[in-house]
């Protein structure tokens, strides 16, 4: 039985064809292909990778867990853009996600925000769900850009 402190995500694969599936979960409309990334044997380009799927939901962890913070804080901003890269690497012979960067991009109206929006981000980063579940290292790289109105 599922208790409030529990909550499932449920997603299904459908093989479609060589290194390629079709992702899919009950109450999503869209649907994701999924394949091998081409760095490997009978590796697929163009297709999201199980790879790229890791660092996303670290990214978007720590965008939604940015973005309910700032709610929740009533702190204004103009735009929020999170790039972020994994970083494989061999250990003991397998390969890991050793590593992922996040350099998110804060942009806000007002400088005597500035030490404020690097707290924030700085606690969306500690509150992802996703960056304390997984054993990779998360580097954080955060700027806060004033913009300058004319």
């Amino acid at each position: 039985m599922q208790t409030s402190e529990e909550h499932l995500y449920n997603v299904d694969i459908n093989w479609k064809s060589g290194r390629v599936g079709s992702m899919s979960s009950p109450g999503l409309e869209e649907k994701l292909d999924v394949a091998t990334p081409p760095e490997f044997p009978g590796g697929v380009e163009g297709v999201w990778s199980p790879e790229h799927l890791f660092v996303a939901s670290v990214s978007s962890c720590f965008m939604t867990s940015f973005t309910a913070i700032a709610e929740y804080s009533k702190f204004e901003f103009e735009s929020l853009n999170v790039k972020s890269s994994g970083v494989m690497s061999r250990e003991d012979g397998k390969f890991v996600m050793s590593k992922v960067i996040l350099k998110p991009l804060l942009e806000i109206t007002d400088g005597k925000y500035e030490k404020k929006a690097y707290r924030l981000l700085e606690k969306a980063e500690e509150i992802c769900l996703i960056s304390r579940s997984i054993k990779s290292e998360i580097e954080f790289q955060p700027e806060v850009r004033v913009l300058i109105s004319e």
